[in-house]
C-alpha cells in the first residue's frame, strides 16, 4: 500500500526494517518513545485522524512529530504487523539502543539514581512492568540477567515505550555496574532501616526461585520487605516499586520532578 499524501510506501519500509528494529506496540507505547528521543522510521495506524486526535488529548507536545510521521493503512494490513492488535491500531518501528551505548550510560559516574537487576526474571510481562516503574521513578537503568531479552515484544509492550527513558540491557553478573548491591532477600535486613544511596544497584530475584548463588555472592546488603506472616511473597513489579519509594521517599532522586505520563 502507498500512501496517496506523502508517495511513500510504508509496509515495505517497515518489513525493510523489522529485522533490526523494536516494536512500538500502540499509541502510549509510540507517544513515551517519541517522548525521549527514540528514532521511530516508520509509524502506521488505522484510522490516522483519530490517531491524531488522540495525541491532541493526550499528548500535544509530540502532535506534530505524530502528524509527520503515521502513515493510514488498512486493518488487514496493521493486522499482518503486529502479534496482537491493540486497541488503539497504532503500531511503529523504533531503532533499538546500542549495547555500548546503554552500558555507556550504566556505568556512568556518579549515578544519581540506581540501577535495577532483575536476576534471571521469567515473566515478560513482569519485567516490562518493572521498566515501567524505573522510568517513573528516574533510575538510571534496568538491568537482567539470564535468558529473558528485555527488548522482547512483549516487554516493550508492558513498558508502555519507556524502555527509552532509561538504559535496559542484559548483562551476566560479572557485567554490572560498579556500585553497592543491595538484594531482596526475605532473609535480609528490614528495608525500612536502611538508606538506599543513589548509586545503588538494587538486585530482584525471579519470580521462582529468587536470587541466583552468583548474584548472592555479589551482593554487598541484604534486604527484606515488611511481610504480614504467612504471606510468601509479591509481585515482582510490586517489590521494585515499593524499594524504589522507599529510595525516593529518603531524598532520593530529582525534588519536584514531574511525573512520566
Amino acid at each position: 500500500m502507498t500512501d496517496a499524501v506523502t508517495g511513500h510506501d510504508p509496509l515495505g519500509r517497515w518489513h525493510r526494517l523489522a529485522d533490526d528494529a523494536v516494536l512500538l506496540d500502540g499509541f502510549h507505547a509510540l507517544k513515551h518513545a517519541l517522548r525521549f528521543g527514540a528514532d521511530v522510521p516508520v509509524a502506521v495506524a488505522v484510522d490516522r485522524r483519530a490517531a491524531l486526535a488522540l495525541a491532541g488529548e493526550l499528548a500535544p507536545d509530540v502532535r506534530a512529530t505524530l502528524d509527520a510521521l503515521l502513515t493510514e493503512v488498512s486493518e488487514a494490513a496493521y493486522a499482518s504487523l503486529v502479534p496482537r492488535p491493540h486497541p488503539t491500531a497504532v503500531a511503529a518501528l523504533a531503532v533499538r539502543p546500542t549495547r555500548a551505548a546503554n552500558l555507556e550510560r550504566l556505568r556512568r559516574a556518579p549515578r544519581a539514581a540506581p540501577v535495577v537487576v532483575l536476576d534471571h526474571p521469567r515473566n515478560l510481562g513482569n519485567a516490562g512492568a518493572v521498566i515501567r516503574l524505573a522510568a517513573g521513578f528516574g533510575a538510571t537503568g534496568v538491568v537482567t540477567t539470564g535468558t529473558l531479552d528485555p527488548w522482547h515484544p512483549t516487554v516493550l509492550r508492558g513498558g508502555a515505550g519507556l524502555h527509552f527513558a532509561t538504559a535496559v540491557e542484559r548483562t551476566t553478573v560479572d557485567e554490572l555496574p560498579a556500585g553497592p548491591v543491595f538484594a531482596l532477600d526475605p532473609e535480609g535486613d528490614d528495608i525500612r532501616g536502611v538508606e538506599l544511596p543513589d548509586d545503588a544497584l538494587l538486585a530482584f530475584g525471579s519470580e521462582r526461585s529468587g536470587l541466583s548463588a552468583e548474584l548472592r555472592a555479589r551482593a554487598d546488603h541484604l534486604l527484606a520487605l515488611p511481610m504480614r506472616p504467612q504471606v510468601s511473597s509479591y509481585n515482582l513489579a510490586t517489590s521494585v516499586a515499593m524499594t524504589l519509594y522507599h529510595w525516593s521517599a529518603h531524598g532520593g532522586g530529582t525534588p519536584g520532578a514531574p511525573p512520566v505520563p
